[in-house]
């Protein structure tokens, strides 16, 4: 294996623990470990990455299940490739639908530091609220479940 790394140097590559490593791989979430003649965890820089895009998805919402199923396809080989990238398109419109929500709310707050700001100067409240100097949210482009915001309706 080129460039062989063992799991405490993967963990110091990714800020990851070695329990949070070996959580990945009993969840099926790291493809290709091979042990060495100690039986030790062997590790490549295919696998630094992999970790990253394994945080990546989970940090955007991708669910455990719907990463494992991506790494089950990955490890069929080349003939999942349609899969793979069938997987890709409704969790980047989850994405940017999160992405504009979270933008209407950070909207939200520094209007309402904004409103604070004045209202400490001044000594009075405002006459404009935060909701009113941000105006009204706009909708996300696809309907949120609301009790799993990571599926669509």
């Amino acid at each position: 294996m080129p460039h062989s790394l063992h799991i405490g140097d993967v963990a110091s590559r990714t800020g990851r623990s070695v329990h949070a490593i070996r959580w990945y791989e009993a969840q099926g979430l790291m493809p290709g470990v091979a042990r060495d003649n100690g039986g030790r965890r062997v590790y490549s820089e295919h696998h630094v990455g992999w970790l990253d895009l394994m945080d990546r998805l989970r940090c955007t919402g991708m669910s455990i299940a719907q990463m494992r199923e991506y790494t089950a396809l990955v490890k069929r080989g080349s003939s999942t490739l349609k899969q793979r990238r069938a997987l890709l398109p409704a969790h980047r419109a989850r994405v940017q639908d999160n992405i504009v929500r979270w933008t209407q709310a950070q909207a939200l707050i520094d209007a309402k530091i904004e409103f604070y700001d004045e209202w400490v100067a001044s000594g009075e409240q405002p006459a404009l609220t935060p909701h009113r100097r941000v105006g009204a949210p706009k909708k996300p482009a696809r309907p949120i479940n609301s009790r799993h915001p990571n599926r669509v309706r």
